[in-house]
């Protein structure tokens, strides 16, 4: 049996689910273990994507799967090579840049765990100084290595958030929580700093549909409603009640009115900070201030639901004056990735194997979680998808053995029965043989001039992080990508190894 030679392009929650999962399947005691070699690349220095780089930092809770995607590393079989850019795009200055073509000519199996890393944008709110994705605000107070300039806190005074979901009470609960009790917490100082400065009074949080069609979780609702310093302008009695007619709420919708009834835990009117769901309303343009020192003018058009429950323009309009409009509508794959589908807005898979434009299956090529199912769900959501991506592999691997330790999707299944599943014939981008632990030359010139990270460096700067945050009384001190260099070139030397 041939070796099985895995490159995973992406170092996020997904890709360490898989990697884990196969290494848990194929232990290191089995009569197989020689045949399985992973090596792991992502465009980030450090490890962990969203984990690290989008989990809001008053949530350390959500951290804890670093422990398991940490033990998966210890194995020998698994490498991580950090700052390497695979591909065309390069959003990563100070990446090193490998094409695909490198990539593919060492390895029999390539699985792309990229992610949705491209906001989508309203069509009525072009990008502008007034007018930003949330996005550039998360990869800014998590200190995500794109370097985003910090939004302008100290000469705002009202936010706009356009979208209801998890991320926009993310960046909201940032925005009116006061800094000293964010400092406890996994915030890097100069972020500290810019918020302490803030101007910000009050945040408007817009969906175009009602409360029960909300995306944010009741978790996230409750967490804006215990806010120490700021309080949600009570809403219209209309919207608090269940609707006479229709299906029953469900669980979380009856929990969401009860919070929404229940109102703010400091009392509208006693905080310096406030904040309001602005339900049934869509943006239709921005305004730019006339003179400096004024607001901009936000159009929204007022609407109700319709028998789908989609939302419909009423006829009625109106005008908010805002300082910062920040869109939060979700996010797709970058559309110059490899086997991109413009209509899914991301990778065309099956059952975690790589579809082309023909319907063909591409050997050995894989995609999982955001990077083959869009951005949805949450980290179970993407475990269970990467432990089924895993058995695939492992299926096409070893064909006749018993491998299957996942359900499949009921999609995938639905699929197969209507005949609507991929072609048979492969498309062959991949070599059958390779050296076993060969890397590309880029890589290794990149370790050894400290440009590429491994796992060990990680570790180092991780450790340095937690001292650092200690000293603080916090979480960690996060490093830059600059910091990191320096601090790595003068505690560890360079590997020779590869």
């Amino acid at each position: 049996m041939p070796p099985l030679k895995l490159a995973i392009v992406g170092g996020g929650p997904s890709a360490f689910y898989v990697a884990s999962r196969l290494l848990s399947l194929l232990p290191e005691s089995s009569s197989r273990a020689s045949h399985l070699k992973i090596d792991m690349y992502d465009r980030l220095w450090a490890p962990y994507g969203l984990v690290r780089y989008g989990v809001a930092p008053d949530h350390p809770e959500v951290k804890n799967c670093t422990h398991k995607f940490a033990e998966a590393a210890a194995d020998p079989r698994l490498r991580f090579f950090g700052n390497v850019n695979i591909g065309s795009l390069a959003p990563i200055s100070h990446a090193l840049p490998l094409s695909l073509e490198s990539l593919f000519s060492h390895y029999t199996h390539v699985l792309f765990s990229t992610g949705c890393t491209v906001p989508v944008l309203h069509p009525a709110l072009p990008a502008s100084q007034f007018c930003v994705p949330a996005l550039s605000l998360v990869h800014w107070y998590t200190q995500h290595p794109s370097n985003p300039a910090p939004p302008p806190l100290e000469r705002t005074s009202h936010v706009t958030l356009i979208g209801q979901g998890n991320v926009s009470l993310d960046v909201a609960r940032m925005l009116l929580t006061p800094p000293s009790v964010l400092a406890k917490y996994d915030v890097p100082q100069p972020v500290l700093e810019v918020l302490a400065r803030s101007a910000v009074q009050h945040v408007s949080i817009v969906g175009r549909r009602g409360p029960f069609q909300a995306a944010f979780t009741t978790k996230e609702l409750r967490e804006m409603m215990n806010l120490p310093d700021a309080s949600m302008v009570p809403l219209d009695a209309a919207l608090l009640s269940a609707p006479p007619s229709g299906p029953a709420l469900t669980r979380q919708q009856a929990r969401t009115l009860q919070l929404l009834q229940k109102g703010s835990k400091r009392t509208p009117g006693t905080t310096r900070k406030t904040w309001s769901l602005d339900f049934f309303r869509s943006p239709t343009g921005i305004t730019a201030p006339a003179t400096p020192g004024e607001s901009a003018r936000l159009a929204l058009e007022h609407t109700t639901l319709d028998a789908r429950t989609h939302a419909v323009p009423t006829g009625e309009s109106s005008t908010l004056d805002t300082d910062l409009v920040i869109t939060s509508l979700g996010h797709r794959a970058e559309s110059g990735a490899p086997w991109y589908d413009a209509a899914l807005g991301h990778m065309r898979s099956a059952s975690g194997r790589v579809i082309d434009a023909g319907g063909r299956i591409v050997r050995n090529v894989y995609a999982s979680g955001w990077a083959a199912m869009g951005a949805r769900g949450v980290l179970v959501s993407t475990m269970m998808d990467a432990y089924m991506v895993a058995d695939s592999i492992l299926r096409d691997h070893f064909p006749g053995d018993d491998v299957h330790t996942t359900p499949i999707s009921e999609s995938d299944a639905a699929a197969a029965v209507a005949g609507e599943g991929p072609r048979e014939e492969a498309v062959e981008v991949l070599p059958r043989e390779v050296e076993a632990d060969a890397i590309p030359q880029e890589v290794a010139a990149g370790l050894r001039e400290g440009r590429v990270t491994d796992f060990e460096d990680w570790k180092a700067v991780n450790a340095e992080e937690v001292r650092r945050g200690e000293v603080l009384g916090k979480e960690r001190e996060r490093m830059g990508w600059e910091e990191a260099r320096d601090f790595l070139a003068s505690t560890r030397p360079r590997t020779t190894s590869y």
